[in-house]
């Protein structure tokens, strides 16, 4: 009992007995009933102090001792911005958030230790060992998958505690940031470029390997697209064969020089002006096949499409080698501004020209 209730408790003992000394002069009590009530005053408090001592125990508390007891621990600590490694080399995360930690020994009978170091340690630990292995650019993903991990209390590797973390936090530094969000978009960019020059590439290797590899695969793609025509196609014969012919740089065969009119005019000119005798036979160029043969398919001077179709045969005839004729080709037709560069797609010029990519390339 403490001393408050000891105070309440004889304060009304003593009110009861000057109530009941007024009732018993009102009443005029026996003597008998005055010796009671004298032995009732003395054993009520002397039992309730009793009752109460055996409640509270055998041991007292003394008022120094409640003045010295030990306060009670804050089991947490904040942590702010604490630099984590990543995958990549010096791309660090910043991490934040609070440990929260459980003593194991919670009589305090195990080795003198600062809980709130050992806590930390823990919680870092299991921190480092997702984040050295997850990528600066996922800093989002990264910050759900340590605030699952690191939700369970797991004792630390002295086992004399037990720690988790909560209102997990992960960033970047700014300038981090900055330079994650570049080196994306130039992989980006580098794809695209990637898939245009494939592209390129392999419409070149289908015209040069495939298409106009010699005159016989040129009339078979041009019967190929045009199925109704077969007159047409055998009447187009000599052009065919100058393109071919100016793909590969090279001259256009003697059997089918009747089918280039060009050829044959040319050499009969020259025998009316100069007789048999004096004729000097000059072969074409790959170059004048090529104009022919633009001419005859109806691409007039000043048409754009000469120079876009120019342009992918000289690409042709680079891949064999024969650079010498490829730029020939392209200062005599001149493509327009916006097909000179390499860098630009070709394939809307090859589309105007009769030209179709091949099949699943």
């Amino acid at each position: 009992m403490t001393t408050g209730s000891k105070t309440t408790t004889v304060f009304l003992t003593t009110l009861c007995a000057l109530l009941l000394t007024i009732v018993g002069l009102v009443q005029r009590w026996p003597g008998w009933a005055w010796a009671a009530l004298a032995v009732l005053l003395v054993a009520v408090p002397t039992v309730t102090f009793k009752i109460a001592e055996s409640r509270r125990g055998s041991f007292s508390v003394d008022f120094e001792e409640q003045r010295t007891a030990v306060p009670i621990e804050r089991r947490e600590h904040r942590l702010s911005s604490v630099a984590l490694p990543s995958q990549w080399a010096d791309y660090d995360f910043l991490f934040s958030a609070t440990v929260r930690w459980y003593p194991l020994d919670p009589n305090g009978h195990g080795p003198v230790v600062n809980p709130a170091g050992l806590a930390v340690e823990a919680v870092l630990e299991r921190a480092r060992a997702l984040t050295e292995l997850r990528d600066p650019d996922r800093v989002s993903l990264v910050e759900h998958e340590l605030g699952g991990a690191l939700s369970r209390l797991c004792p630390d590797r002295t086992e004399l505690l037990q720690a988790m973390a909560e209102n997990v936090t992960l960033t970047l530094h700014a300038h981090d940031r900055e330079r994650l969000d570049k080196l994306a978009e130039v992989r980006k960019d580098k794809a695209v470029w990637e898939h245009q020059r494939k592209y390129e590439q392999s419409k070149r290797e289908y015209l040069g390997e495939d298409v106009l590899k010699d005159t016989g695969s040129a009339v078979v793609w041009w019967l190929a697209k045009n199925e109704d025509r077969v007159e047409k196609t055998v009447a187009d014969l000599g052009l065919l064969a100058q393109l071919a012919s100016a793909a590969n740089d090279a001259d256009v065969p003697d059997r089918l020089r009747a089918f280039v009119p060009q050829l044959v005019d040319g050499r009969t000119d020259a025998e009316d002006v100069d007789g048999p005798s004096t004729v000097v036979e000059r072969e074409p160029t790959a170059t004048e096949h090529f104009e022919a043969f633009l001419t005859s398919m109806g691409f007039p001077d000043g048409d754009v499409r000469r120079g876009m179709l120019a342009k992918q045969v000289a690409d042709v005839i680079r891949t064999q080698g024969r650079n010498e004729t490829a730029e020939e080709m392209l200062r005599r037709f001149e493509p327009p501004a916006r097909y000179r560069s390499d860098d630009e797609d070709p394939s809307v010029g090859g589309d105007d020209a009769g030209f179709e990519s091949p099949p699943g390339r």
